[in-house]
């Protein structure tokens, strides 16, 4: 049986920029995809210093492991994005090009966006965590 997803907004909540406030996975297996990080598939950073640049990276290898478990963005359930700023401005690109990229139907389910002083490799500025419905 494939998993059923609902997105809720309760009217007593605030309007997102896409997400909704609660996923409901009704059965089904999850996966929990590692953050996934702009690194290429040898291990380098890459685009040192550009937003943009990490992003795709990050979409690139993102897609990547959804595929792995034979899953969509639209199967993402949960999400939460780590930008190394503390810029709105930069959470703010990083959030419109996530979610104008091929995975942007990842973030429209429940999702954090947060801004912060450090990530895990020197020069890295974006990283993105992913749960997942799989499907049958």
């Amino acid at each position: 049986m494939t998993a059923k997803i609902s997105r809720i907004n309760p009217d007593q909540l605030h309007g997102t920029p896409g997400y909704h406030h609660i996923t409901v996975v009704e059965t089904g297996r999850t996966a929990y995809l590692a953050g996934q990080c702009p690194l290429d598939q040898g291990g380098s950073l890459v685009g040192p210093g550009s937003l943009e640049v990490q992003v795709d990276q990050v979409v690139v290898n993102a897609l990547a492991a959804l595929a792995a478990v034979n899953a969509q963005p639209q199967h993402v359930v949960r999400s939460v994005i780590y930008v190394r700023s503390n810029d709105r401005e930069d959470l703010g690109l990083v959030w419109h090009r996530l979610a104008a990229s091929a995975l942007g139907p990842a973030f429209t389910s429940a999702s954090t966006l947060l801004g912060i002083a450090q990530l895990g490799f020197a020069g890295q500025l974006v990283e993105v965590d992913l749960t997942v419905a799989l499907p049958d």
